[in-house]
């Protein structure tokens, strides 16, 4: 069984048993979370699609751990001007393992 849930502005296909790393959540670490906005859910018999939401469905996940990626190094330029500028940018992340699919 799987599901397509909805969080943070992206779409990821989940399984029992699943960690991904998703935008941060407002969550602590060891905490369990639901995700409501469940788009899709799909079964050995086929696959049931929501408009928008399956009713009903949610998927259970536990937080797992909260941090930062890795840095990313921003570097602005201006030909001819003498500007520059040089920046890096941390994303922050939770990574979540999936517990449960409630269909």
């Amino acid at each position: 069984m799987y599901a397509v849930i909805e969080t943070g502005g992206k779409q990821y296909r989940v399984s029992e048993g699943d960690i991904l790393f998703v935008e941060k959540l407002n969550a602590e670490e060891n905490t369990d979370i639901t995700f409501d906005k469940v788009i899709a859910v799909g079964k050995e018999d086929g696959a049931v699609i929501g408009t928008p939401t399956v009713e009903g469905a949610s998927v259970s996940a536990k937080v797992v751990k909260n941090g930062k990626g890795k840095k990313v190094t921003v570097f602005t330029y201006r030909a001819k001007k003498g500007s520059k500028r040089k920046m890096g940018h941390r994303q922050p992340y939770s990574k979540v393992q999936i517990m449960n699919i409630n269909a």
